[in-house]
């Protein structure tokens, strides 16, 4: 069977050093000489500055971001700013307030709960298809991915947890070979990831390993209905460490985007 072409995340997902298509890669708070790489150079090194320093927890929610510190500590123009600003506004990674600049997007409860209600309704509805459609190659491709998951777990910092954990997630929609729900899955769990990486705690894995592997088991043996029950439950579980009481750490914004 043909499979689908991978949908690309429409946010900063799965990883938040990558960089959009036809862009060039630049590592986050990398300063390049002034006018070098044009506007969308400058632009995407902004970009991913602001992205890597809010998935890192430097830049906490309601941060200001004024256009001219920005300005300044990238050495742009303001169409720079500004493009790289609507950007993050687009992604949920900001918000735009009229007349009072743009800050760090700070989600409400009730926010939280509707995008993770629309992640357990996308996530149930792609797990038949991939009971459905996966080949053995397939669950054994994805029992690979979860021993590179549970690698990271020990190993490597909370952030590779989360760029994983997101992977196994993306994997499931790619293999429910719709790739109309895969887009809409890659989308809604851009913005999840982007909400647990600002109010997780440290310390707490963004996805349990176990959680994953049960959900796998269940669906090679045809047990679709346990499988989106422990899906469910896992879904509820990530919610429930979400913890959106914040204090404002007193940093320049140069150290909160890791230009410092």
């Amino acid at each position: 069977m043909k499979k689908a072409a991978s949908p690309r995340p429409a946010g900063p997902v799965t990883r938040a050093s990558a960089a959009p298509r036809g862009r060039p890669k630049v590592r986050p708070g990398a300063l390049a000489p002034a006018g070098a790489g044009g506007t969308e150079d400058a632009e995407t090194r902004i970009y991913q500055s602001v992205v890597s320093g809010v998935m890192s927890q430097r830049l906490r929610p309601g941060t200001k971001l004024p256009e001219a510190a920005l300005c300044e500590l990238f050495g742009v123009g303001r169409s720079a700013v500004q493009k790289a600003l609507q950007r993050l506004a687009h992604d949920h990674v900001v918000e735009l307030r009229p007349n009072r600049g743009a800050i760090v997007a700070m989600p409400s409860r009730e926010e939280v709960g509707m995008l993770f209600e629309a992640r357990r309704a996308l996530e149930a509805a792609i797990l038949p298809l991939v009971a459905q459609s996966a080949s053995r190659a397939d669950f054994a491709s994805l029992r690979r991915q979860l021993r590179d998951e549970h690698r990271a777990m020990h190993d490597y910092p909370q952030t590779e947890w989360a760029r994983l954990a997101s992977a196994f997630h993306l994997r499931l929609g790619e293999l429910s070979r719709n790739p109309i729900l895969a887009r809409y899955l890659a989308e809604i769990i851009s913005r999840c990831s982007l909400v647990v990486a600002i109010f997780q705690p440290p310390g707490n894995a963004t996805c349990e390993h176990d959680e994953h592997a049960r959900v796998v088991d269940f669906l090679e043996q045809g047990r679709v209905a346990e499988a989106i029950a422990e899906m469910d439950l896992h879904l509820r579980q990530l919610e429930s460490h979400i913890q959106l009481v914040e204090t404002q750490p007193e940093r320049s914004l140069a150290d909160m985007l890791g230009l410092g």
